[in-house]
């Protein structure tokens, strides 16, 4: 019989879980995202999401190495506030399925390396309504975020009880479900 780790998770309700979420992002944390009903199409789009900081190639290697277990050249995606996204990306109009991956504009990759792939592109999703995103915006000056599917080698979340369980099973430094900050205790 294999042994299984038991981790004991620490919650709480937090008034603002954007602003705490956008707070633990800017400080280097790597969190699981889970709210809302779950999408449809090849893409997480923010409802059940790993995310990230984007400034530094370091959360790249750390997803993949702690969390994601995949090869280094696979390529992470920002979520980015819609209004700014023009400022970073070479996109003619909005990308909020993730299914474009525009030109990242002279002098932006190395502010957000974590989320440019080999051939200076990223995998663009735009978004309007994103208190995180804003919150993020206003720590830190970055109008985005990495945003990847919230699984390891499963197959994405679709309960609390899978996220809580893919929160034990990695190394992600907290969770957020709906309103409640689970942590590791």
């Amino acid at each position: 019989m294999s042994e299984r780790r038991h981790t004991p998770f620490a919650w709480g309700k937090e008034s603002d879980i954007a602003a705490t979420a956008a707070q633990l992002l800017a400080d280097g944390a790597i969190i699981g995202w889970f709210t809302g009903g779950s999408e449809l199409g090849p893409r997480a789009l923010g409802q059940r999401s790993i995310l990230a900081d984007p400034r530094s190639i370091e959360t790249k290697q750390a997803l993949n190495d702690r969390i994601k277990k995949r090869e280094p050249f696979r390529p992470f995606a920002p979520a980015v506030l819609a209004e700014h996204a023009t400022d970073w990306f070479e996109l003619a109009g909005p990308s909020p399925y993730m299914l474009l991956a525009p030109a990242v504009r002279p002098g932006v990759a190395e502010k957000v390396p974590a989320v440019v792939h080999v051939d200076q592109t990223a995998r663009v999703q735009t978004v309007h309504a994103a208190d995180l995103l804003r919150h993020f915006h206003a720590l830190t000056g970055i109008p985005m975020v990495l945003n990847t599917s919230f699984n390891d080698n499963e197959p994405i979340v679709e309960s609390p009880a899978d996220a809580l369980a893919t929160f034990q099973a990695t190394e992600l430094d907290a969770l957020c479900i709906g309103d409640y900050l689970v942590t590791k205790a």
